[in-house]
């Protein structure tokens, strides 16, 4: 019964992410749903336990509700007269890929200075050149995962990761070619705004990774049962 519930207050907060750029808040999906604020709370209380999504560390409200993110980011997800905060690269080509495949993502070379557009048609990224860094692996995201996130960065070249590392003190990880990024974008995230949506085990992850060419040690997880 609880999953059911989860399950439900998930697609009502993407819903409302994908409709109106702006989820619902708690009394308005308590009386939508015709439960209680409280009931509300604890809902989101265990999706943030299952990884669902992030909730601010002060009061029980959605931040992050992956592939989205409540609160402003670097990157910006735009799709006709709408569009949407993404926590970072992959999440952005999942945002891409929930909007119908049409899409503008406007985010920063490295997080840094240098604006640039990546154009996705056809559920495909344009600009096939540009790269994408990961530099935790995705087996350590939910150590910290606004971390993780934060680092998911857009590249012209590999060889540019490097001295980014250096001059941050970030540890260089993986280097992904980003039209593979957008491929692991639709595996990844294109059934999150579905009714029966629910959180990928560790075994269903790693045949994502798998099945999108990402392999190695890098993309390793551990092996266990239950959500990633």
């Amino acid at each position: 019964m609880t999953d059911d519930l989860d399950t439900s207050v998930h697609h009502q907060l993407v819903s409302g992410l994908l409709s109106a750029g702006k989820v619902p808040s708690n009394s308005a999906l308590a009386e939508r749903m015709a439960v209680s604020v409280e009931v509300i709370e604890n809902a989101l209380r265990r999706l943030a336990d299952n990884h669902g999504l992030v909730l601010h560390p002060h009061v029980c409200e959605p931040w992050v509700i992956h592939p989205f993110s409540v609160s402003p980011s670097a990157t910006w997800v735009e799709a006709g007269d709408r569009g949407w905060w993404a926590p970072c690269m992959w999440c952005a080509c999942g945002i891409a890929t929930l909007a119908g495949g049409e899409a503008t993502i406007h985010t920063r070379i490295g997080g840094e200075r240098e604006d640039i557009d990546i154009h996705v048609a056809g559920g495909d990224v344009v600009e096939k050149d540009l790269w994408v860094h990961f530099a935790t692996p995705p087996r350590a995201a939910w150590d910290n995962v606004h971390h993780f996130c934060a680092n998911v960065l857009s590249f012209h070249h590999p060889d540019d990761v490097r001295a980014w590392s250096e001059r941050h003190g970030i540890s260089q990880g993986a280097v992904v070619p980003i039209f593979q990024v957008m491929d692991l974008g639709k595996e990844w995230y294109a059934r999150h705004a579905d009714p029966d949506w629910h959180k990928w085990s560790v075994r269903e992850a790693s045949t994502i990774f798998t099945k999108v060419g990402l392999v190695g040690e890098f993309w390793e997880l551990p092996v266990s049962e239950g959500g990633f």
